[in-house]
């Protein structure tokens, strides 16, 4: 056995394994093409993607209140955050076409996937919060803040024009 049969048959292995778990633990699957596992969104648990920087500001956020929640990312520099289904996003968020939530039986790719540019996987497993699912408002509340927080940042870039009424104007002496 060369040793790329060796590494697809470990890693089968622990697809089918972190697939039993998820279900074990009532998070649903979606049947998916080839080697992904798929998690069920819309009757357990929905789940909102967003940008690596504003995930990172999430966690902050949770951190500081006190609360883990489960996190995956992406090699697409996307985290997602799963919670208990049936929320809309509100619309200031619906406004950020980078703020996905994923709900109504799509399928979401779910650690260990891996990708021809990497890999799905976690940033907290959701076995340390024993596969407790974040209540939506939470994570909802803390993506809102996280946004708000992104948009302010832009607004004072180093660098970033700024109005003529900043600018002061002197003399050249000559």
């Amino acid at each position: 056995m060369s040793w790329w049969d060796s590494y697809r048959a470990v890693y089968g292995a622990e697809l089918r394994a972190a697939a039993r778990e998820y279900v074990d633990h009532g998070w649903p699957l979606v049947p998916g093409p080839g080697a992904d596992v798929l998690l069920d969104t819309g009757s357990v648990l929905d789940i909102v993607e967003v940008p690596a920087e504003v995930g990172r500001t999430v966690c902050a956020t949770l951190r500081d209140q006190g609360q883990v929640v489960p996190v995956a990312a992406t090699p697409h520099d996307t985290w997602w955050f799963p919670m208990t289904p049936n929320h809309a996003l509100p619309a200031e968020l619906s406004l950020h076409a980078d703020v996905v939530l994923h709900t109504d039986g799509i399928g979401v790719l779910a650690p260990p996937t891996e990708r021809p540019d990497g890999w799905v996987h976690w940033r907290v497993a959701p076995g340390l919060v024993g596969y407790r699912v974040p209540d939506a408002d939470v994570i909802i509340e803390a993506v809102t803040a996280a946004v708000r927080r992104r948009a302010a940042n832009d607004d004072e870039q180093p660098g970033a024009q700024r109005p003529v009424a900043a600018v002061v104007a002197g003399v050249r002496k000559g």
